[in-house]
């Protein structure tokens, strides 16, 4: 497909999204290979690959918490018609990957640098081995926290670039953080209490369009929708205690540590995120300024109007957020 084409159809492709979805984008799944290798404590850690002989780029996506690659075909196709090999991760404990608790819509994690264990078991696995190509990395939500992370403890030039979408460094709490850290320090000692659902939140609801925090299309929403209804076992709900503090411990780990990541980087905000935390996403950028590393990064670019979930925004935030990743990407 010509690139210029592809991207023009960015801007309208929600007016015939029940087509799109149902044509071209059915048909491309159709092509995908799953697979799957054993991660930390021998969980079972999923992926999904697309490829072609004639691409000579490759593009890691990292979906964030509760996802699965079952839901980014969209934009699997994008940059695979951009000429880029596609693989997706589904992390522990979510998506077709191996659960830990029996309550399987727990989401749940022992070490938050399982999630890295496993990523770096992955990159020596699919993509070291692929020299003759340009790498780069995608990575949403918590999976920009583990990418990041991986990129702090491995400092080889594996990636040449990264794209960071709205990256978990800090969690939109419904409470301060103070009152936050007391509760999940008092629940960890209990694995009862360190293994249940978080305050305020519980297993898996759909919520009605106009009351998601995710997105504004419509479309892409309902989507999300359907395949949660047609995949029951890839619901995931709400985080135990134990998630809670290893993510936000990790979160100030990353913001400290931040002028460590050697590779280029772009970090994206949706201004109007109301799942992770823009002012650790802020500290994260300020950290890496002040650190030689970041001096030239202008980051973060910021999604005006745009809910948590920019890749699947409506069509007009959505392409401004690709078309961006895009030009980083062939900077780089």
């Amino acid at each position: 497909m010509v690139p210029e084409i592809l991207k023009a159809s960015w801007l309208n492709r929600e007016s015939q999204f029940s087509a799109f979805t149902n044509g071209l984008l059915l048909d491309f799944w159709l092509t995908r290979e799953e697979r799957q290798f054993m991660g930390v404590d021998d969980v079972p850690i999923h992926y999904v690959s697309f490829c072609s002989p004639y691409h000579d780029k490759t593009l890691v996506i990292l979906p964030g918490r509760s996802e699965s690659y079952v839901k980014y075909p969209e934009v699997a196709y994008d940059f695979y018609h951009l000429g880029y090999d596609i693989f997706i991760i589904d992390h522990r404990g979510q998506g077709r990957s191996g659960r830990m608790l029996d309550d399987r819509q727990k989401g749940h994690v022992e070490e938050f640098d399982h999630y890295v264990d496993d990523l770096a078991k992955f990159i020596d696995l699919e993509v070291a081995p692929r020299q003759s190509h340009r790498c780069y990395a995608l990575a949403h939500s918590m999976g920009g926290a583990i990418l990041s992370r991986f990129l702090m403890r491995y400092q080889e030039p594996i990636f040449r670039a990264v794209v960071l979408c709205a990256p978990m460094f800090g969690i939109h709490l419904p409470m301060p953080r103070w009152l936050a850290n007391i509760l999940v320090d008092q629940a960890e000692p209990y694995f009862k209490r360190r293994t249940a659902y978080a305050l305020s939140t519980g297993q898996w609801q759909p919520l009605p369009y106009f009351i998601n925090l995710l997105t504004h299309s419509y479309a892409r929403y309902q989507r999300y929708l359907r395949y949660c209804a047609d995949y029951p076992e890839l619901r995931l709900g709400g985080p135990t205690y134990h998630w809670m503090r290893e993510s936000m411990l990790m979160g100030d780990n990353l913001i400290e540590n931040a002028g460590k990541i050697q590779n280029p980087l772009m970090v994206l905000q949706a201004s109007e995120d109301k799942v992770v935390s823009n002012r650790e996403l802020l500290a994260f950028c300020e950290s890496r300024q002040k650190a030689e590393t970041g001096k030239k990064e202008q980051n973060p670019l910021i999604i005006q109007g745009a809910h948590h979930e920019i890749l699947f925004e409506e069509d007009a935030l959505r392409a401004q957020a690709l078309n961006a990743i895009c030009d980083f990407f062939d900077q780089n």
